[in-house]
């Protein structure tokens, strides 16, 4: 699942500071999680940022290294 918008988060940490609401509101209206919600409100608090976290790009693939082993079984055993 893709983050959502710095734009979306933005509006969303502005209605909730701007008070009058409670997470669980503020969740309904923008039609997201309660968690959200609070996670957002935590990562302004702790790192003064809205951006989400760089992509890790996954695991390496458990083939890596062993790819002319491969190329030559394959050679070996063409059917």
């Amino acid at each position: 699942m893709k983050p959502y918008s710095v734009d979306l988060r933005s509006k969303i940490i502005s209605v909730y500071e701007a008070g009058n609401t409670s997470i669980r509101k503020v969740a309904e209206r923008f039609k997201v999680s309660k968690n959200t919600v609070q996670n957002l409100v935590k990562r302004k608090r702790e790192k003064g940022t809205l951006q989400p976290n760089a992509a890790t790009g996954g695991k390496p693939s458990q083939l890596s290294g062993y790819e002319q082993q491969i190329e030559q079984m394959v050679a070996e055993h063409l059917d």
